[in-house]
């Protein structure tokens, strides 16, 4: 069977986000550059993959999908024999967390991690208002999962999920950070972190990720 291709660019955090997932599952997949800079998800070769021209895209033989998330249920879902069941049915924990990281989580650590460690990569200065907007809101946000992760090893239990994994992609970012310390001073949060990124599947996925040597 043929790769699946991956488009985008390899440091994308939600490049990243499907890279764990096929990782997980240990599906065979290449990445397939598609450079922000100059446009290339602008154009129709392109916007034939995803209309609404954002990476990534994911192609599956005949099936062509866009939106991280929904790539990685699709991932979960069609491949749930393969490696670890990353969406055990039914599961009310994990479909609220996988909705928290995306409604709670993202919105507060994209911005952080954008000011922080891609404007820098691009030649620009980090905006100190909006880091300290966003730095209170992840704050705020990170408690909530403190006291989750009090009483639960995963957030949707006893077991590793795509709620986890959805998560990883900004984390690995964020500790890379000024303002790791959002993880490393709650003590939960931290020790769920510590596990998580010692997923060899994980490590595969950042070995990919082509971080710049000041990073």
């Amino acid at each position: 069977m043929a790769p699946m291709k991956l488009y985008g660019m390899p440091l994308s955090p939600n490049v990243v986000r499907v890279a764990a997932a096929l990782n997980e599952k240990g599906l065979d997949f290449e990445i397939v550059p598609v450079d922000l800079r100059t446009g290339a998800h602008k154009q129709p070769e392109f916007l034939a993959l995803n209309p609404f021209g954002q990476i990534p895209a994911l192609q599956d033989g005949d099936e062509v999908l866009y939106e991280s998330r929904a790539i990685n249920r699709y991932i979960a879902t069609k491949y749930k024999a393969q490696g670890p069941d990353l969406v055990p049915t039914p599961s009310a924990k994990l479909e609220v967390w996988l909705e928290v990281e995306s409604h709670h989580f993202y919105p507060a650590v994209s911005p952080l991690v954008f000011q922080l460690l891609i404007k820098p990569m691009l030649g620009g200065a980090p905006d100190a208002a909006v880091v300290d907007k966003h730095a209170d809101q992840l704050a705020k946000v990170l408690d909530v999962y403190e006291a989750h992760l009090a009483q639960n090893k995963y957030l949707a239990g006893d077991e590793f999920t795509l709620a986890d994994l959805n998560h990883m992609p900004y984390l690995v970012y964020l500790v890379k950070t000024s303002k790791a310390e959002l993880v490393a001073s709650r003590p939960h949060v931290k020790a769920w972190w510590e596990d998580i990124a010692k997923r060899p599947a994980f490590h595969k996925t950042v070995a990919q990720i082509p971080f710049p040597a000041a990073a």
